[in-house]
């Protein structure tokens, strides 16, 4: 007779995360990390909160101590980790060290949210808490405290801008069509946003692409992709579900759903690239305002890995000119 034991039906990175056939999840709390936390001098500072008490979620927030270049209020940045939806935290250094460049480089205050992880959670519990999220920023905005409050006090809740990385930029699209055009002014008001960066977003497919049938990158395969996908989406359904395919035979029409500005960007060597690409131009085949940028020979992660680097610089320089010309 064979082991009555549950049996590992699914191991994503060599036991950081495994689904066993009870259903039970196994996390693994040692993650080897290639690169280290950076160290905060004191130009930043960093505060966590929770905005979700039911779901016992939280986020980090970033800003420089004072407005460096400019005496108008700050910007709030919206960031939405990576993770294929199944890993990832706000306390991540890939999500740190970058939340901590984008606050430097782009003079802004910059929310960082965790959310609900797969498969425990399965999707659309990150779309859900993104939203959430914004609903906290909205009740910050309308305290009676915002005066006074240190964090708050010098910035402007009607020019936010939500970047979303790999799977957080497939969030940051739900949102941006459950907001529609307008930022969400109707339900987070005063809270507006001004545009949307989707930073390599994760999105899939039956049908595989020239870029997924590819060389693997160094940090990421196919395989990989394909298991983030199984634990995420609902159980039973396939890669064309609307969740994870935009344009799949089921999903909605974009057509004549109002979009605020969007920026997306993707290396030239990542599995994701022709899928980023391909939502980029129909979009913009659709009318929308939407700009497509290519970094070339970078991989996935090339920001949030190296957020100090030459191309970090010019994706920080890139970013900050789309939010200048949405601000208006």
């Amino acid at each position: 007779m064979g082991s009555l034991d549950p049996q590992v039906i699914e191991d994503l990175g060599k036991g950081v995360i495994q689904l066993l056939s009870d259903g039970t999840v196994l996390r693994s709390n040692n993650i080897d990390f290639d690169y280290p936390l950076d160290k905060n001098d004191g130009s930043v500072l960093i505060k966590d909160c929770q905005y979700d008490e039911k779901h016992q979620l939280h986020l980090r927030m970033y800003k420089t101590p004072s407005i460096i270049t400019s005496s108008r209020k700050l910007p709030i940045v919206v960031f939405i980790h990576g993770g294929g939806f199944c890993v990832g935290s706000r306390a991540w250094p890939s999500s740190h060290n970058c939340c901590m460049r984008l606050a430097t480089g782009l003079n802004a205050l910059v929310v960082a949210l965790d959310y609900r992880l797969a498969p425990e959670h399965r999707l659309p519990a990150a779309m859900e808490d993104a939203f959430s999220a914004m609903k906290w920023l909205q009740d910050q905005a309308l305290s009676e405290k915002v005066v006074d409050d240190e964090w708050f006090h010098d910035v402007e809740f009607d020019r936010v801008f939500v970047l979303g990385d790999s799977s957080g930029g497939n969030i940051a699209h739900h949102l941006a069509v459950r907001l529609g055009g307008g930022g969400g002014f109707e339900e987070l008001a005063p809270v507006r946003v001004r545009g949307y960066v989707l930073l390599a977003p994760f999105f899939g497919g039956v049908a595989r692409t020239k870029s997924e049938a590819g060389p693997s990158e160094e940090h990421l395969t196919l395989g990989i992709l394909d298991s983030f996908w199984r634990l995420s989406l609902p159980i039973g359904v396939t890669r064309d579900h609307p969740y994870a395919n935009p344009f799949g035979p089921k999903s909605p029409s974009l057509e004549a759903v109002s979009l605020d500005p969007m920026l997306v960007v993707a290396g030239e060597k990542e599995l994701l690239k022709d899928r980023a690409k391909d939502y980029a131009r129909k979009l913009k085949d659709m009318g929308k305002n939407i700009h497509y940028v290519e970094f070339e020979g970078k991989e996935h992660g090339f920001f949030n890995n190296k957020p100090s680097s030459k191309a970090g610089n010019e994706f920080l320089q890139i970013v900050g000119n789309f939010m200048s010309e949405n601000s208006a």
